[in-house]
């Protein structure tokens, strides 16, 4: 994957008609390492947000071939990890917009984005007692609203709050209150289920 991605964002030197000056491969290395980092984050953040996984992979092909063009052009951010987020997020919106017929809206089902998480030995009892209360917190989180969703999967992702601003636009008072929401909603769920 790492010279794949090296001999993309070499193109995208040659095409910028920069071609007699070589990569700095300072600025190479960065994007290679932040695409190692989160390429999976991402693509399941995507998902979260109803993309497929092909329309997810080439959103994060274009997110790094612009984080590319953006270090190369001298731009500095404090906070690359958010920058790529966000502009993860709006060329996802970007994508909705220009693809609508073809994309349902509704989120992806957790239970896609997530790994199996059922023991093989478990018994069947428990096996339908687990899957019954994933059912229950997996409704929680689709009853969300849209801003609560989105910061709960950003912060699953591990980004910090002040990322999670940036990635979505909003405060981080609105990042604090979403998460706060979606967190009490589900540690109420879990009670309930006495998960």
């Amino acid at each position: 994957m790492r010279n794949g991605f090296a001999a993309a964002a070499a193109m995208v030197t040659l095409f910028s008609g920069q071609a007699s000056e070589p990569m700095p491969s300072q600025i190479g290395d960065e994007v290679v390492e932040l695409f190692e980092q989160l390429r999976t984050p991402l693509l399941r953040y995507l998902m979260t947000l109803g993309l497929h996984v092909q329309d997810g992979e080439e959103v994060i092909q274009e997110v790094f071939l612009a984080l590319f063009q953006h270090l190369k052009k001298g731009k500095r951010g404090d906070n690359l990890r958010g920058w790529i987020f966000r502009v993860a997020h709006n060329l996802a919106l970007k994508q909705f917009r220009s693809t609508k017929s073809k994309i349902e809206r509704a989120s992806v089902p957790i239970d896609e984005v997530q790994t199996e998480f059922v023991s093989p030995a478990a018994t069947p009892e428990e096996m339908l007692e687990q899957a019954n209360s994933e059912e229950r917190i997996q409704a929680v989180i689709q009853a969300l609203p849209e801003q609560d969703r989105r910061c709960l999967f950003l912060r699953a992702e591990g980004l910090r709050y002040r990322e999670i601003a940036e990635a979505l636009g909003i405060s981080l008072g609105s990042v604090a209150n979403s998460l706060e929401r979606a967190i009490g909603k589900l540690s109420r769920a879990r009670e309930q289920v006495g998960a």
